[in-house]
């Protein structure tokens, strides 16, 4: 189960707002807004993405979100 992909069960979802604001969620929740040429620039994107594609471009868009490396570093801890 450790194996599993993340991006599966596609927890990320977009909605492209008024004004030029992309909002990304996560599980429903918004985690970042994209205004401006990032916005431009992800809906460009996204236009032709589908299935996993289309939600590693959302994470990618979140920035810093998930690396995949919390669990290691919290059993580093432990030692």
């Amino acid at each position: 189960m450790a194996d599993e992909d993340p991006l599966q069960h596609e927890p990320f979802a977009y909605t492209e707002m008024r004004g030029g604001l992309v909002r990304i969620s996560y599980h429903g929740k918004v985690v970042t807004t994209l205004s401006g040429r990032n916005a431009s620039r992800f809906l460009s994107r996204a236009v032709n993405q589908q299935g996993r594609e289309l939600q590693l471009l959302m994470a990618k868009a979140t920035g810093n979100f998930k690396r995949g490396n919390e669990r290691k570093a919290t059993e580093k801890r432990q030692k």
